[in-house]
Order: C-alpha cells, then sequence, then structure tokens
C-alpha cells in the first residue's frame, strides 16, 4: 500500500472517528481549559504519522494545512487525539478482511488485537466479540454493503468495535 494511499485511509479514519466522538466531547468539555491534547502536537496527520517525535508532529501538521486539521480534532473531538485511538484504525485499515472473517468466526489473533488495542481485557472479550458479531451480521446485511467500499467498511467496523468495547470492556 502506498504511503498516499495509507495517509488518506488514515484521514478517512480520522474523519470517522470525528463523527463518532460527539458523547466523548460532552466529557472532555467538563475538563478544565487546557487539559486536553496539544492540537498540533497530539492531534491531527503529524501526531498520526509521528506519535513519537513532537517537533515532526507539529511541523507536520503546519505543513500540511497549517494546523487546521490539527485544531478542528482537538476541539470537536480530543479523544481522537490519543494515539491509542489512530493505531487502532490504521491496525484494522490495514487487515479489515481478517478482521471480519475473524470477528464471524468468534476468534481470532487480529481480533484479539484489535480488543487489546480498544483496552478490553481478556476476562471481557468473549461477551464484546458476542456484540460485535451481531452488529457486523447487521451491517453486512444492509443492502448497500457490497456497494461499498473497502475504506468504508472498515469504518463501520471501527465503529462496531468501539460501540462493543464501549458497553462490554472495562475503559
Amino acid at each position: 500500500m502506498t504511503s498516499i494511499r495509507r495517509l488518506m485511509l488514515l484521514i478517512g479514519f480520522v474523519a470517522a472517528g470525528l463523527a463518532v466522538g460527539t458523547l466523548a466531547f460532552a466529557e472532555e468539555a467538563s475538563k478544565a481549559p487546557g487539559s486536553g491534547p496539544s492540537p498540533y502536537r497530539d492531534c491531527g496527520i503529524g501526531a498520526a504519522l509521528f506519535p513519537e517525535t513532537n517537533w515532526a508532529a507539529v511541523t507536520s501538521n503546519v505543513i500540511w494545512d497549517l494546523g487546521s486539521t490539527a485544531i478542528t480534532s482537538a476541539t470537536a473531538s480530543p479523544q481522537t487525539c490519543s494515539g491509542k485511538t489512530v493505531k487502532a484504525a490504521l491496525f484494522i485499515g490495514n487487515t479489515y478482511e481478517e478482521l471480519a472473517e475473524e470477528t464471524a468466526a468468534g476468534q481470532g489473533e487480529h481480533l484479539s488485537t484489535v480488543l487489546n488495542l480498544f483496552d478490553c481485557d481478556a476476562a471481557h472479550q468473549p461477551g464484546t466479540i458476542l456484540e460485535m458479531r451481531a452488529q457486523l451480521a447487521r451491517t453486512v446485511a444492509a443492502p448497500d454493503y457490497m456497494n461499498q467500499t473497502r475504506l468504508q467498511k472498515a469504518a463501520q467496523y471501527y465503529s462496531v468495535v468501539e460501540r462493543a468495547a464501549s458497553h462490554g470492556c472495562s475503559v
């Protein structure tokens, strides 16, 4: 997969995270000003590409779009700024087919990995997997599923995992 394609995939997942992040935003809004992530260092494309190198993240965000994406993600949904969220989105994007198969089967290495990325401990994984399987079955049965792009399917899968993990895992 080319680096441009990976970047586009990351942008798609960040956008999906923004779309599903409104509940977490309400929780973040109750915190003191300045306690959230640094937009230029912890958010946006720069943070996704350079999670361990602050100067590179800042530089990348400024070069990419003068930091507007980073500021938007920090303001609208600060939870999307964590490296964990980005890692999970990238993992799902890179292994969607395997994850879909393993979710249908109810077990697998990729499935365990994605649940670990969502901080779902081993004790809570069986129930979470059951919920994921039910949600994924509804998603796949939708009339427009076959016409969706791989990115759209992966973004839906991300939402399925996020929803199931928020209900079934101790986060």
